[in-house]
């Protein structure tokens, strides 16, 4: 992963680790159920953020070098592998 993006996916993790600890005193507080959803929605986005940018970071380095080998397994496997995350991703 170039520096840049590892950073900017990085950042967005720590983030979203700072919200989910602000959101877990929220809810043991008893605070106002809209505040904790919003929360909530912040921290999806920002994990949604980092893990397209995994993504996208995979698909031109690892699958790309992958699909431009001669070597069918390999090719196959990868596909799959994005397969299986997309899947869990849209779960």
């Amino acid at each position: 992963m170039n520096q840049d993006k590892r950073q900017d996916a990085l950042i967005n993790f720590r983030k979203a680790h700072s919200l989910l600890g602000k959101i877990i005193k929220m809810v043991e507080e008893g605070s106002y159920c809209i505040n904790v959803m919003q929360q909530n929605l912040a921290a999806l986005g920002l994990l949604k953020s980092a893990h397209q940018m995994l993504m996208e970071n995979h698909l031109n380095t690892c699958f790309k070098k992958a699909m431009g080998t001669t070597n069918e397994k390999k090719k196959q496997e990868m596909t799959q592998e994005i397969l299986k995350v997309t899947n869990l991703f849209n779960k």
